[in-house]
């Protein structure tokens, strides 16, 4: 008896089949059978169940990082309407510095946010302690940790986002499920509208992101790299060309398991 094997169909990828006056069930699950006897249906990964829920709470997390950075910003944005004064992220972290600048509602406006902030870094930190030990430490994580601006959480989330690596022919593919290349549609040189620019994982995007302002940073090449490219463009554009080098550079270094190097990404 042959043995079956679990595909999972990429439902977005497949063209509607036309020429047919009536559709269902059976009908369907017939041009899915040929085009998988045709060796041409379009299927999805199914990412290691044991994996998936550290996975999970990295993704988690990554809801609470993002809470905090918008409490920051709003505790920032109090401070500067009440008192025309502008206070560094730092600051907002240590509040004895902000102790005698605001008063009244104000101060119980800033306090209220302090809680809150408070409270969601010492959820991130329960997180981040949970997943870093529950995985163990592999050649990949160790080289993932080589790149300027990658640490240990990032490094982790990055490595459980990608999976297999094998899984992406080359690193335009790894890049472009990443998120870090454009979507576009031309013919004849000329545009025709944009593809489906949400396509791909929406985390390793905002990973190698990351990756990429504290790489701009701290290495001296990837912020000559932006600054050449802001210059042409702007800074939002610039920080996703570095993302995008970073994703290429990650695909080589786990496909061949080598660490990073920053002057084969950024020359010159």
């Amino acid at each position: 008896m042959p043995r079956l094997v679990a595909q999972l169909v990429n439902t977005a990828a497949i063209k509607q089949y036309d020429g047919l006056k009536y559709s269902g069930d059976h009908q369907d699950a017939f041009h899915l059978a040929h085009l998988m006897r045709l060796g041409i249906l379009p299927t999805g990964y199914i990412y290691p169940k044991e994996q998936r829920a550290v996975r999970d709470l990295l993704r988690r997390r990554l809801l609470l990082v993002q809470a905090a950075a918008q409490q920051q910003i709003s505790i920032q944005s109090q401070i500067w309407r009440s008192t025309g004064q502008r206070l560094a992220a730092q600051h907002i972290r240590h509040p004895e510095f902000i102790a005698d600048m605001v008063d009244g509602y104000n101060r119980l406006a800033v306090d209220a946010g302090l809680a809150v902030l408070k409270s969601l870094q010492q959820q991130i930190q329960v997180l981040e302690q949970a997943a870093l030990s529950e995985v163990s430490v592999t050649e990949s994580y160790k080289i993932l940790q080589t790149v300027t601006g990658i640490g240990k959480v990032l490094g982790l989330t990055i490595m459980l986002e990608t999976g297999d690596i094998a899984r992406f022919k080359r690193a335009g593919d790894y890049a472009s499920y990443c998120r870090t290349v454009d979507s576009t549609r031309t013919s004849n040189g000329k545009t025709k509208g944009q593809g489906n620019a949400k396509a791909g994982n929406k985390y390793l995007s905002w990973g190698f992101s990351e990756a990429a302002h504290f790489c701009v940073r701290f290495d001296p090449l990837a912020q000559r790299f932006y600054q050449r490219k802001k210059a042409k463009t702007n800074g939002i554009i610039a920080i996703r060309a570095v993302a995008r080098k970073l994703a290429r550079a990650s695909w080589m270094m786990l496909k061949h398991q080598t660490p990073y190097e920053a002057k084969l990404m950024f020359p010159g």
